[in-house]
């Protein structure tokens, strides 16, 4: 049974042109011609075509895939071994590909889509993303971390100036009502607490005061939270965590 060269085209999705081309330099001769001329191709002609189209797919020239097609030594088992290693190199090299493209694209969702420089000027030499993979891990599957995601994923570098600059402001008026002795259930510490709560609702994700409570335990519990905020001033975290149960049992009651 043999193919015309229209037929042959429609079965590999290739040109007519590119069959021709490949007749004139002699990668794939049909093994027939009608009286008229017209080029009929076999079902080893298409098979040959299969492996031409398989090296051209993976980039080598036509001369080396004419080359590596005609070597004599070389059977059907033995491309087929070749194609092998050479699909595996590339999907590993596609997979390195894609989690580069992943990680950039986390990078970028997280909204920390800036130079460097700009980084700096924002954040000094805290690093924003030092947690980032951790909390994907913890909370990645929670609508909280998905909104976080959208919104931070928007935010320029204006916006993360602001969030820094609201931070700081806050961690200040903080550490001074703890050094000046004012109690954690009093309305100042507790007016500063919702304050706390609603900068994250503006800024990340919706916090109801439950939510807040687990935030105010893990200040304390958390090595990492409990230092952050006790390098404001002695006690501070433990004074924040108290500050924000009587600010929720406020609004509760």
């Amino acid at each position: 049974m043999s193919y015309s060269v229209g037929q042959v085209a429609g079965f590999a999705g290739v040109t007519v042109r590119t069959l021709h081309h490949y007749d004139e330099i002699g990668l794939l001769v049909p093994s027939e011609r009608t009286y008229a001329g017209h080029r009929r191709y076999s079902d080893a002609d298409l098979d040959r075509l299969q492996q031409i189209l398989f090296y051209r797919e993976l980039g080598f020239p036509l001369d080396e895939v004419a080359a590596l097609l005609d070597d004599p030594d070389a059977d059907p088992r033995s491309h087929l071994r070749r194609q092998h290693e050479l699909l595996t190199a590339r999907i590993e090299k596609l997979q390195k590909m894609a989690a580069a493209v992943e990680h950039a694209l986390e990078a970028r969702t997280m909204g920390i889509n800036l130079t460097p420089e700009e980084r700096f000027e924002v954040f000094g030499d805290h690093d924003p993303e030092q947690y980032a993979e951790e909390t994907r891990e913890r909370w990645g599957g929670t609508e909280a971390y998905a909104e976080s995601q959208r919104r931070a994923a928007r935010y320029t570098k204006e916006d993360w100036q602001r969030i820094q600059a609201e931070t700081d402001a806050w961690n200040e008026r903080y550490a001074a009502l703890v050094a000046a002795g004012e109690p954690p259930s009093g309305g100042a510490a507790m007016d500063l607490a919702e304050e706390h709560r609603q900068h994250i609702s503006r800024w990340y994700f919706e916090v109801p005061y439950e939510m807040h409570r687990c935030f105010g335990e893990m200040y304390v519990s958390d090595e990492r939270f409990k230092a952050y905020y006790d390098a404001m001033g002695a006690g501070v975290a433990e004074h924040l965590r108290d500050a924000i149960l009587a600010n929720a049992d406020r609004h509760a009651s």
